[in-house]
């Protein structure tokens, strides 16, 4: 014989104006933003430290230097998308009307 079926608790929805801890610190946002173009500007001279040395003849591999040279444009790739939607999200702010 299957089991009874037993009566859902109330579903209390989150609370969304409560603030995460770290949320709204003040430089937070820049701290990201500087961190991630400096990870995309050390994936670039990577890059081009690397076909330096392909084209010097030093003891890099093509296909070592293929992949960093493609690891540098897909993070610029990235990071040039992620500032699109941010630019697009903040006009949209300066759109709405209060």
């Amino acid at each position: 014989m299957p089991a009874p079926i037993s009566s859902i608790g109330a579903i209390n929805p989150p609370d969304l104006l409560t603030s995460t801890p770290g949320a709204g610190k003040p430089g937070e946002f820049q701290n990201v933003l500087e961190g991630t173009i400096q990870s995309i500007e050390s994936l670039r001279a990577d890059a081009a430290d690397s076909v330096q040395k392909f084209l010097t003849g030093e003891n890099e591999e093509l296909h070592t230097t293929i992949l960093a040279t493609q690891r540098a444009e897909l993070a610029f790739d990235l990071g040039l998308q992620v500032r699109n939607k941010v630019v697009s999200a903040y006009q949209e702010i300066m759109r709405m009307q209060l």
